[in-house]
C-alpha cells in the first residue's frame, strides 16, 4: 500500500513539474478556492487605512461580457472590519466590495491571526 502511495505521489510531482508556472498557479488557485482562505483586504486613501475587509475567501478579477478580456477591477465578499481588529464583531456584516486597479491602493494578504 505504501509503495502504491509513493508511486502516485511521485507521478503527481512529475506531472506538476512539467506544467508551466501559469498552469501551476491555476491549480493552486483551484485548490485554494475549494479549501478557502482567511484573506484580508486593506483599502488606503493616500497613506491612511480607510477600510478593512476580513474573512475573504477569494479576490476575483471581473471578466468582460464576452468572456475574453479582464475588467479593471477586482471584487469579493468579506466582513467590513469597522474597528480594524481582524475579528468579526457584533454589527460587522458580510458585504460585496469592488476595488479598482487604477484609483484605489489596496493590499490583499492572509489574516495574521491576532
Amino acid at each position: 500500500m505504501q509503495k502504491i502511495l509513493s508511486t502516485v505521489l511521485l507521478a503527481l510531482v512529475l506531472l506538476l513539474s512539467a506544467c508551466s508556472q501559469e498552469t501551476q498557479n491555476k491549480i493552486g488557485r483551484s485548490i485554494q478556492n475549494w479549501t478557502g482562505t482567511d484573506g484580508v483586504l486593506d483599502v488606503y486613501m493616500g497613506e491612511k487605512l480607510v477600510q478593512r475587509y476580513i474573512k475573504i475567501d477569494k479576490l476575483s478579477t471581473a471578466i468582460s461580457t464576452n468572456g475574453l478580456e479582464s475588467r479593471n477591477y477586482r471584487y469579493g465578499y468579506g466582513y467590513l472590519d469597522i474597528n480594524q481588529n481582524y475579528k468579526v464583531d457584533a454589527g460587522e456584516k458580510k458585504l460585496y466590495f469592488e476595488v479598482s486597479n487604477f484609483s484605489t491602493p489596496y493590499v490583499f494578504y492572509d489574516n495574521p491571526g491576532y
